[in-house]
């Protein structure tokens, strides 16, 4: 009897370890890569205008797949992520393995609802969403940053002054503000009234020179991202001197850059320009954001 009850337990340990043991194999067989995903109007805060595009790449892992976000311009006041939607398939042509973000965010609305910090803050709630949720959906959290506009100031100046994790690898500048002491605004009359409407001034210490603080030119430091500029040399609203003085600030800190000027105004240059403009910007994306195999 005890010899039969022996024989059991020695059977049914056997058959745990053997069952063990083929459960630590790692199977293959049945891994496919993951497909090409579309999701849109993902929500990020509570606000309406808190929502992204996803556009996730086939064969995608956390190992390699890193982000390209696109943020869209009009004033801080106007705009939507559908502005930036002509980029999407050109990166999605010269960049297949990169997953792309185009990203709304809360308009300002004075005196209720003010753009700065807001809108600065918009953006990391996206970086930090994308960054918690990278494992399931199989991200590398490693983001290039592509602005137009206002979209291009928000991108600087997240990077230069709320990036402190370095998850931005790059910045496309696309006519975007740099220097709000530059004359051109400074010197307009109505420059401290729109300054006062835009900026949520508890939101800064007191007696601060707000307009320098929201000028990513003023704001860089050798920890700045590497970054790609574009402006117009006829633009009648960002005016050329505001990418000068990036460059030349950029260069000075030794952080890597590029700064091209097209003929034209606020971003509506020849064909010829925009072509280059994309070439440019691939290369850029491939140094500073590669997608190592």
């Amino acid at each position: 009897m005890k010899k039969s009850f022996l024989t059991i337990i020695v059977f049914t340990m056997s058959l745990l370890l053997a069952a063990c043991s083929d459960e630590s194999k790692p199977t293959f067989e049945n891994e496919q890569p993951l497909g090409e995903e579309t999701q849109l109007n993902v929500s990020y805060g509570d606000n309406p205008k808190q929502k992204y595009d996803l556009y996730l790449p086939e064969g995608r892992s956390s190992e390699k797949t890193k982000i390209i976000i696109l943020i869209h311009g009009g004033g801080w006041v106007d705009g939507d992520k559908e502005d930036m939607s002509e980029y999407i398939p050109i990166l999605k042509e010269k960049h297949p393995n990169h997953a792309i973000v185009n990203i709304n965010y809360v308009l300002a609305a004075p005196p209720s609802t003010p753009a700065f910090p807001n809108q600065f803050l918009d953006l990391g709630k996206v970086i930090n969403k994308l960054t918690q949720e990278s494992e399931e959906l199989e991200l590398l959290p490693e983001f290039g940053l592509i602005g137009a506009s206002a979209g291009a100031h928000i991108a600087l100046q997240y990077d230069y002054v709320y990036d402190t994790d370095d998850k931005v690898k790059m910045i496309c500048d696309i006519v975007g503000p740099t220097d709000f002491t530059d004359p051109f605004y400074t010197e307009n009359p109505n420059f401290q009234v729109l300054l006062n409407a835009l900026v949520d001034e508890s939101a800064y210490p007191e007696n601060s020179n707000i307009a320098e603080l929201i000028s990513p030119a003023l704001q860089t430091t050798e920890n700045s991202s590497p970054t790609i500029l574009f402006y117009g040399d006829e633009d009648p609203l960002v005016p050329l001197n505001n990418g000068e003085t990036l460059q030349t600030k950029l260069s000075n800190d030794m952080v890597s850059n590029s700064f091209t000027v097209y003929e034209g105004g606020h971003g509506n240059w020849s064909q010829a320009s925009n072509t280059d403009l994309q070439l440019q910007l691939s290369s850029f994306i491939n140094e500073h954001l590669p997608i190592l195999e």
